[in-house]
């Protein structure tokens, strides 16, 4: 620790509440924080004695306003080495190319999570390549709610995805579970999208980014005096979705006392806030999202049993990337499909080579991941074409690889063979493509009879006789 003691980190910020946030934030790892109000003095500030100790920039754009990306270029001339994080509120696409040309390490939209700015931190300032994951970048390319806009046809995912939606018309709680970064934030509103509270409220709440001593009131509201500091009368989330859908992620990051309290609102369908006397009936659908197995924290005592049974009814699990290697191809065209779609970019091919260079990596940062990567290699290139050489850091993390895509297997909705090469069993096949079409036709079933050339009453029929039933 003795080490992490002496980082000097430069905070270029004219906000002082904002400063003093990134100040305590970054304290907690050990950084010690300059804060400097304009650019003029964060130039000046590197050729100080302090400036010579700096481990790290921070910058807010607003305070170099248009000519952020001029003042990146600058430090970057006089410090090549050094990594800068910008801070925005915008989501432009363009700015983030801009940032990233100029040389930003990172690129960060503020409201930015506590645990987003140290994950940026600790990856920009490692002192060699990260070994299990790969530099984040946070993009922030315009979502698309709906089930078809995510590919894949692994038989897991294309299962995970035609439960959600012969789910999503319903009206009760839904437990979705999965990695980070497996997509469960979009498959939620893929869900709300097709519900039939679509035009009621959403709100998502991710519970690690909500300080503990906030989290109670941002569900459940409060009354005026409540405690000290509630100046005013907040109402929660909870009652703000009336008729609507409530998102709360990472719901096994919620403290166990709050747990109870929940699982209790839900059970009775009243909410009470805190300092409140009475409580108000609520209707609403909640949808709740975790990146480990809840049973199995409740089994260690972590998750509150009561809780796990009242929003665990219906459960999705969205498997990781490294199951759905077939899946990588598609969805890496369709990402540089969309990524060509964003101001200042292009719509650009990748060679074999260097699909294979991605088929090989295990992606602990999932489908998300994949995203960042290909963002990141598609602002740097030069040319028409992604090659191997366009990912040097997955190159040097995996060394010599072999290129395992089948072409027997890419592209193919459903696997024909087995890893020894031998063709499936025929009752397999039958039952991926009956899950790819039920996923396909969004649950859909008179249209998945029709377009498999069966009546409904064949395919529920098919679906028992594989075992297929509700977890198609």
């Amino acid at each position: 620790m003795a080490e992490d003691a002496t980082r000097l980190l430069m905070l270029i910020d004219d906000e002082p509440a904002q400063s003093r946030l990134i100040t305590a934030l970054a304290a907690r790892e050990g950084w010690r924080v300059l804060v400097v109000n304009d650019a003029e003095t964060a130039i000046a500030t590197l050729g100080t004695r302090q400036g010579m100790q700096l481990s790290a920039i921070i910058l807010d754009q607003w305070v170099p306003g248009d000519d952020a990306c001029d003042l990146i270029s600058e430090l970057k001339a006089r410090r090549p080495a050094m990594p800068i994080l910008m801070l925005t509120t915008s989501a432009s696409p363009l700015l983030a190319v801009e940032a990233m040309r100029a040389g930003a390490t990172d690129y960060l939209v503020k409201p930015v999570a506590p645990d987003r700015l140290m994950t940026a931190l600790r990856s920009a300032t490692r002192l060699e390549p990260p070994k299990d994951e790969l530099q984040p970048l946070t993009e922030k390319m315009p979502a698309v709610l709906d089930f078809d806009a995510m590919i894949g046809t692994a038989p897991s995912f294309r299962a995970a995805l035609a439960n959600a939606a012969k789910t999503a018309r319903g009206h009760g709680p839904v437990l979705i579970e999965g990695e980070s970064g497996t997509g469960k934030e979009m498959l939620v509103r893929a869900m709300h999208s097709a519900s039939t509270r679509s035009k009621a409220s959403l709100r998502i709440i991710n519970i690690g980014g909500v300080p503990a001593n906030s989290i109670e009131s941002a569900l459940f509201g409060h009354e005026q005096n409540a405690f000290p500091g509630a100046f005013d009368r907040q109402i929660g989330a909870l009652q703000h979705c009336d008729g609507g859908t409530l998102v709360l992620d990472e719901i096994d990051r919620l403290a166990l006392p709050l747990q109870e309290v929940l699982a209790e609102a839900l059970t009775s369908g009243i909410v009470r806030p805190v300092g409140a006397k009475h409580g108000f009936r609520v209707d609403v659908r909640l949808l709740a999202a975790s990146n480990l197995p809840l049973a199995d924290l409740v089994a260690a005592g972590h998750f509150d049993e009561g809780l796990y049974k009242a929003i665990s009814a219906t459960k999705i699990v969205l498997p990781p990337l490294r199951e759905r290697q077939g899946d990588i191809s598609a969805l890496t065209r369709h990402f540089l499909a969309r990524i060509g779609d964003q101001p200042g970019l292009r719509t650009l091919s990748i060679t074999d080579q260097a699909l294979a260079l991605l088929a090989a990596f295990d992606w602990p940062g999932n489908v998300r991941q994949l995203q960042a990567v290909l963002f990141r290699a598609a602002v740097f290139c030069d040319g028409e074409t992604l090659t191997a050489e366009s990912f040097p850091q997955l190159s040097e993390m995996l060394g010599d690889f072999e290129e395992t895509i089948n072409p027997m297997q890419e592209g193919v909705g459903v696997m024909l063979y087995t890893s020894d090469g031998n063709l499936r069993p025929l009752e397999e096949i039958e039952a991926d493509v009956i899950r790819l079409a039920i996923g396909h036709y969004r649950g859909r079933m008179t249209e998945v009879a029709r377009r498999l050339g069966i009546g409904r009453s064949t395919l529920y029929r098919k679906l028992g006789d594989l075992g297929i039933g509700d977890a198609a």
